[in-house]
């Protein structure tokens, strides 16, 4: 059996926040066991799963990335929307637009330290959308 749910984010800062518990409150029910494939329908933000205990991983990862797909690149044709636009494209590329995740005893089995992350890349990047889907 298939099940889909919508899940709609709050609007958040640019950055990297995680919202494992909160993709987990709009999911009212998880199977004994099955796949968890979560998936964001906007280009300019990813989702990933990684160290959820040290708020400093959340910083590094947004300084790392600003690094290596910095704005303001003059060559950049796609600027209509601002500068953190393309940028926030090609971040949104390399970090990805869905996880699978196990299900196990009717709860997401992560490791110890992981959790899900959104990656707002934009400024002002408003309320994201993503579609949560159960294989049991």
């Amino acid at each position: 059996m298939i099940q889909q749910y919508p899940i709609t984010l709050a609007p958040r800062t640019r950055g990297f926040h995680i919202i494992t518990d909160e993709v987990f409150k709009q999911v009212p029910y998880l199977p004994e066991a099955g796949l968890f494939h979560l998936f964001i329908k906007h280009t300019s933000a990813a989702i990933t799963i990684n160290e959820a205990a040290d708020p400093d991983v959340l910083v590094d990862f947004d300084s790392f990335l600003n690094k290596i797909v910095p704005e303001h690149q003059p060559f950049l044709l796609h600027t209509i929307e601002g500068p953190d636009d393309m940028p926030a494209h090609v971040k949104s590329a390399l970090i990805g637009s869905s996880v699978t995740i196990p299900i196990t005893n009717n709860r997401l089995n992560l490791g110890t330290w992981q959790g899900i992350y959104l990656c707002e890349f934009r400024n002002r990047g408003g309320s994201r959308k993503l579609i949560a889907t159960i294989y049991q």
